[in-house]
Formats: structure tokens, C-alpha cells, sequence
């Protein structure tokens, strides 16, 4: 048996992952948890093969999330879920340490495709197999700026396209309000972008939000 843990900040979206892998028999649901705080707190009392993590979930930013997850948990394997498309998001959460990335729209069928591809060791992005990522993926050439940007970088441009502000992502983040203008100021000037407006645009355009 498989044994798979659930995230995600969704009753709704829970329960009915719930039910799916409970109908699967060679799987089985061994906890559940609404937010990162409580994830980190229950994944210390209960053995987890595979964690379905929503990649946007109340708690620690997603990228502070995958380092604690990383430094107290190695040997949990995560298939990270999300309402966002493949690109951008995808490559991101492989880069931060997920094995897999499976988009919501996916069938049921490929949900349990990939927790067995993910348990064995695998990478897995929706609809393919992927290799498991290195951190030389990171130099990987591409033409895109917006895979120019550093992971925290990418994640400050997440949070000012919803609509947040300076102090706001400081506090979400554990940073100053300092350094997130930093990070703002880089973000702009990679994207040759001027105000909060242009980055809500592209975004918006990348699919980054919905």
C-alpha cells in the first residue's frame, strides 16, 4: 500500500481526493491538513509515503514550505497539485523539490498514474512522465524572462499580481518590507516592466494567475 497524505486548504477538494485514492487498492489516505503549519505538525506522528500538496495553501510560502518539508521530512515524496496550468508553475515546484506536478483538470486515472510514478522514485508532470530535476536545471537556457527570475523572485511576482502589498508578502514571507522592494525592483527590471499594473498584465498573460 501506497500511503498518501493530503494538503490542501479545500474540504471539498479533500474529500473528494479522499475517496479517490480510498477506491484505489493500492492506496491508502493516512492524514490529512488544511494549511503548512498543520502539515508539518502532522507529518511528524505518521509515516507518508507520498504527499499531494496543493500548491497554494494558508502558512509558510510555498517555497518556505518545500525547505521545511525538504530539512525535516527527506524521504516524503511530494506530488505537488494545483488549479494552475503546467507552465512556469511546474518546472518551479520540481525545481523546489517536488517529484511531480499534476494539474487539477487531470482524470482520476492519471492522479493515480502519478502518486505510482512518484512513489517509485519517478518525475511526473501532467499528462508525462518527467526526469526528476537536478539543480543544474536551473542554468537551463530559455527564452522566457520570466524563467529568468530567482525562485523567490518568482514568488514576489506571484503575490504582487494578487494583488498584495509590500508589507503583506514581508509578513507571508518572513522578510522585511525592504527586501521585498528589493525583489520588486528586480522583478521589474528583468521583465522591463515599470509599475505593479504591467506585472498584474503579465501574469495574467502567462497564466501565473487566475
Amino acid at each position: 500500500m501506497i500511503r498518501v497524505f493530503l494538503a490542501d486548504d479545500h474540504p471539498l477538494v479533500r474529500e473528494g481526493l479522499h475517496r479517490i485514492i480510498q477506491d484505489d487498492p493500492g492506496l491508502e489516505v493516512v492524514g490529512e491538513a488544511p494549511d503548512g503549519l498543520s502539515l508539518l505538525k502532522a507529518l511528524e506522528s505518521v509515516a507518508v509515503d507520498v504527499l499531494l500538496l496543493d500548491i497554494s495553501m494558508p502558512g509558510p510560502g510555498f517555497l518556505e514550505l518545500m525547505n521545511r518539508l525538504r530539512t525535516s521530512h527527506p524521504d516524503v515524496k511530494i506530488l505537488v497539485v494545483s488549479m494552475y496550468p503546467e507552465t512556469h508553475y511546474a518546472e518551479r515546484a520540481l525545481q523546489a523539490g517536488a517529484r511531480g506536478y499534476l494539474s487539477k483538470r487531470q482524470s482520476v486515472e492519471e492522479l493515480s498514474q502519478a502518486l505510482r510514478r512518484v512513489f517509485v522514485g519517478g518525475g511526473y508532470v501532467s499528462g508525462q512522465p518527467a526526469p526528476v530535476p537536478t539543480d543544474r536545471s536551473l542554468d537551463r537556457p530559455d527564452g522566457s524572462r520570466i524563467r529568468e527570475l530567482s525562485a523567490r523572485e518568482f514568488q514576489v511576482l506571484i503575490l504582487l499580481a494578487e494583488g498584495k502589498g509590500i508589507t503583506e508578502i514581508a509578513g507571508e514571507l518572513c522578510l522585511s518590507p525592504k527586501t521585498v522592494s528589493t525583489y520588486r525592483l528586480r522583478v521589474l527590471q528583468k521583465l522591463g516592466m515599470e509599475t505593479n499594473a504591467d506585472l498584474v498584465r503579465v501574469a495574467i498573460d502567462q497564466q501565473l494567475i487566475i
